[in-house]
């Protein structure tokens, strides 16, 4: 794709998308060599219309005549027209098989075999034009399914799931294999990282049935996934686990921020799988998978109870269907005891040290014997300085502990050492300032806390995704507070313990019709003290109704200027002017029950007793 190879031997590829209007060629221009300047080896385009397409060639030649060389990509949906003036101008053209000569108005309908395959018939007259285009042109294809905008006809037939997500792709990826077109890309996004990660996993394998020659490179996204630490959060469990799996060849962290503010993530999280352990030989283990990777199942344990944190005997219930629970180690709940009060929801449940933990190095074979034969319930976790990948390490133990037992998630299979300048390291050279943490081979450097962030979201979040995990212990950022809400966020992130507000917002393009930053400021502002309610801010109709199929309420750009209010995936409000659209959103959600007037602040008037 232009100077830019992908899949293979090549690299893992860094894109991302321009924000402003396509038909301002100048702004166009600067902000793709803005993205090009930090990092970003691919650089997304939205054309919603003919016209838009057709700037596209003054965007390619005013950037080339710049000496800017990297890849463009038109972004398509709903419009094959565009399509075909975009592959005229650029080095790629992403389709989403969900909207392009399909349609989606969550109508109820039973297809019989022969109405679907008329109807696929009616697809390839309309996506063979371009197919032959682009590879007449030698150009790239990217078949992009979002889990938000699957069509009636798929979901019919399929559901909104990821088998539907697959098949929509592999419909389209047949017709371009009959044209002897093969300069194709996969992705499989969605807001939700359980349902991304399955699609992505059940791909991989539906094109390893289909044979070797279907081995076509994969790009990675977390749609949606919104902004700030949450953002980059979910963009690692969903993102960082897969590449983890050895499964991606190009990967964006989709923001609601601005685009260079992505690139350093998507940067980090490649660097950060592959210096896991690059030059390690692990053995092969002979253990069965604890879990079904195509679908998400917690890992059915027995309850029991530990010691919680207060030291008054009170006990702390985990396992089964219990909350998954937060653990800290003694050093760290030292430093917050006389502050657990005020600490709102990112306290501590349970202190490592009095939980009676059984750690086990997942080789042991042995121990797992005497273990599995006892007829006690044991909390149990992998035991810090194991030689191998966290996420590797525990599912090893999954696979080899009996199920009536509850696990410990870690996040690094270490501890953070600070200050001590005697340790041993494997890096050449440290500043005063950086943070010293063991490994199981010697000892490496977190640099800064994104990198903390992003181990611990790939590491953790990956393992909940499975199912496997009853609590969790963040021991690689030594701030303790710091650690909490990284645990609770990680949580939250991965559907699996939710304690506050969850948004799902998408990033800001040439389609959206509201200021997406600003908007879903205005909102949280509005609704974060809502527990539990799930808002969707979607700044056009693309993927608005399906990204919220599993949300609470919507807030969507519906025409410049208007806002169209959803209930679930049903809009009940519509072309709501953008400077009253806040407050009737908080109108709707009072209408639907799920309001609640947020605490009073204590001021220095007031007499707390």
């Amino acid at each position: 794709m232009g100077d830019v190879g992908i899949g293979g031997d090549n690299p893992i590829r860094v894109q991302s998308m321009i924000t402003c209007d396509t038909m301002d060629t100048e702004a166009s221009i600067q902000q793709t060599m803005e993205l090009a300047k930090v990092g970003c080896e691919i650089v997304r385009i939205t054309a919603p219309t003919v016209k838009d397409a057709r700037n596209l060639e003054h965007i390619a030649k005013g950037l080339r005549e710049r000496g800017c060389n990297v890849p463009i990509v038109a972004d398509i949906h709903f419009k094959p027209e565009a399509a075909m003036e975009a592959a005229k101008w650029v080095d790629k053209v992403r389709i989403n098989p969900g909207n392009y000569a399909d349609s989606k108005k969550f109508v109820i309908r039973e297809y019989t075999d022969e109405q679907y395959s008329a109807e696929l018939n009616r697809i390839r007259e309309r996506f063979s034009p371009l197919v032959d285009l682009c590879r007449n042109r030698g150009i790239a294809m990217r078949i992009g399914t979002n889990h938000g905008s699957l069509s009636d006809r798929i979901l019919n037939r399929y559901g909104d799931t990821p088998l539907g997500m697959v098949e929509s792709a592999l419909e389209f990826a047949r017709i371009a294999r009959d044209l002897d077109y093969h300069a194709f890309v996969f992705s499989m996004k969605a807001s939700n990282p359980k349902i991304m990660i399955a699609a992505y996993r059940l791909l991989v394998a539906r094109l390893n049935e289909e044979g070797p020659d279907w081995n076509y490179p994969i790009h990675l996204g977390v749609t949606e996934a919104g902004e700030g630490e949450d953002a980059r959060i979910k963009s690692a469990i969903g993102i960082g686990s897969l590449l983890a799996d050895g499964i991606g060849d190009t990967i964006r962290v989709s923001l609601t921020e601005d685009s260079p503010h992505e690139i350093p993530v998507a940067r980090a999280l490649v660097e950060m799988v592959q210096n896991e352990t690059p030059d390690a030989q692990y053995p092969t283990f002979n253990a069965q998978l604890s879990f079904d990777p195509f679908s998400y199942q917690r890992r059915a344990t027995e309850k029991m109870v530990v010691a919680g944190v207060d030291g008054s005997g009170r006990y702390v219930k985990l396992g089964g269907d219990e909350l998954i629970r937060v653990v800290v180690r003694q050093s760290n709940f030292d430093k917050i005891a006389h502050k657990i009060d005020k600490m709102g929801d990112y306290k501590p449940e349970i202190v490592y040290e009095k939980a009676q933990i059984k750690e086990l190095d997942p080789r042991d074979e042995t121990a797992f014997a005497q273990l599995n034969q006892s007829s006690t319930t044991q909390f149990v976790t992998v035991k810090d300085g194991v030689d191998l990948p966290v996420i590797a390490a525990f599912r090893l133990l999954a696979a080899r502990l009996h199920p009536r037992h509850p696990i410990l998630l870690k996040d690094t299979l270490c501890r953070v050492a600070p200050g001590n300048d005697d340790i041993r390291m494997t890096n050449d050279e440290r500043s005063p300032n950086d943070r010293i943490t063991e490994g199981g081979s010697g000892f490496v450097i977190a640099s800064s806390f994104l990198d903390t962030l992003l181990t611990a979201s790939t590491n953790i979040g990956s393992l909940l995704c499975d199912g496997v995990g009853d609590a969790i212990l963040v021991q690689g950022e030594e701030a303790p507070g710091q650690a909490l809400r990284l645990s609770y966020n990680i949580l939250q992130a991965a559907g699996s313990r939710i304690f506050k507000t969850d948004y799902v917002a998408c990033p800001s393009c040439g389609r959206t019709l509201f200021n997406l930053q600003t908007t879903t400021a205005k909102i949280k502002a509005a609704t974060c003290h809502l527990k539990g309610v799930k808002i969707a801010i979607m700044g056009c109709i693309v993927n608005g109704p399906g990204e919220m199929a599993d949300a609470d309420f919507g807030y969507v750009g519906g025409a410049p200027g208007k806002v169209n209010l959803y209930v679930g995936k049903t809009a009940v409000k519509f072309n709501i002017p953008e400077a009253e659209a806040v407050d009737r959103l908080q109108d709707l959600i009072r209408e639907q029950g799920k309001w609640v007037e947020p605490a009073r602040r204590t001021t220095t008037l007031e007499v707390v007793t």
